[in-house]
């Protein structure tokens, strides 16, 4: 009986890796140089003038690539609203009233379908693209986004409750979320690095500060002016000390016992994990590097290609 248990795992990652495989195998960075040349650099102007107007866009639209490609997929699933057939991943609990961007992704597929003459760029790859972009413009490293997914044609609440790592969880239920996902303790140590940049609420950290031992008390006190014990969820404060700016303080403050959610501070905090945390928030440039490839690697997951999916004319319908 352990044996057969011992197969269906083993068939089961291999199902999974064959998926990942096929759908790699079928992205490229030129995917749209001859069908739409100016894709990128239309994506590029419109992301950039959004992060001048307002730092914080830049973490939003990352923040949405990251949440949807942890559904079903980088499918562009999260960009979907609510209709008679589709429950949206928008009113998710770790997307309602927390999410943005949605209106700077209406922009980028305006300007990138004028740009092409018709709707070429699928909106999957818009999420990808002006992910990077952002991650740039607020001074961080840059990658190749290997392009060619097409976008869903269903959105899923429940599932997006069930995938996208909570605020609350501990190490191992993060290394368990990451490696269904493909994704191992590196990627899960290096994608939490876009916590570098970007707000987070009240509600989201309000146990952690009031509740845990493993955060710096001072720190702690200093958050509780923002967030009190009664009331204030929707209150904002930086994930760390330089919320505007792509760096490795991130990493510096969990050293310091300064991360503002439980689920960063466990990062480091006497687990497997605390290592590479101590390397990164030394390292600027290994941090980039390995960013840039788990960004290429999370980009890839369960994409669909060829026929599958659609394009879609309006990120936020079915066609």
């Amino acid at each position: 009986m352990a044996s057969r248990g011992y197969f269906f795992v083993v068939l089961h990652a291999l199902v999974f890796a064959s998926i990942a495989t096929s759908a790699f195998s079928q992205l490229s960075p030129n995917y749209y140089d001859y069908s739409c040349p100016k894709a990128l650099s239309t994506i590029k102007s419109v992301v950039e003038a959004s992060v001048q107007k307002e730092r914080r866009m830049g973490a939003s639209l990352l923040r949405l690539h990251f949440h949807d490609c942890f559904v079903n997929g980088c499918d562009g699933s999260i960009l979907l609203d609510s209709t008679s057939s589709i429950d949206s991943e928008k009113n998710a609990a770790a997307n309602l009233q927390s999410a943005r961007g949605f209106e700077v992704v209406d922009d980028i597929k305006k300007a990138v379908d004028e740009a092409c003459g018709k709707p070429v760029v699928s909106c999957a790859d818009i999420l990808a693209v002006a992910a990077r972009d952002s991650v740039v413009a607020l001074g961080g490293p840059s990658w190749k986004v290997r392009l060619g997914r097409r976008d869903s044609t269903t959105a899923s609440r429940e599932a997006a409750d069930a995938s996208i790592p909570a605020p609350f969880f501990s190490l191992s239920e993060l290394i368990t979320n990451f490696k269904n996902h493909g994704l191992d303790e590196k990627d899960l140590v290096v994608l939490s690095g876009g916590h570098s940049i970007g707000f987070a609420r009240c509600v989201t950290f309000k146990d952690h500060i009031y509740n845990d031992s493993n955060i710096d008390p001072h720190f702690a006190q200093q958050l509780k002016y923002i967030c009190p014990t009664n009331g204030g969820d929707s209150n904002l404060s930086p994930l760390d000390s330089t919320a505007a700016k792509f760096d490795i303080n991130y990493y510096s403050n969990l050293v310091q016992k300064k991360g503002l959610l439980h689920s960063d501070q466990e990062l480091f905090n006497g687990g497997s994990t605390d290592e590479l945390v101590k390397e990164y928030s030394d390292d600027t440039e290994d941090f980039y590097e390995d960013f840039a490839n788990s960004m290429i690697k999370m980009g890839n997951i369960q994409s669909l290609t060829g026929n599958q999916g659609e394009i879609r004319v309006n990120c936020r319908n079915v066609n």
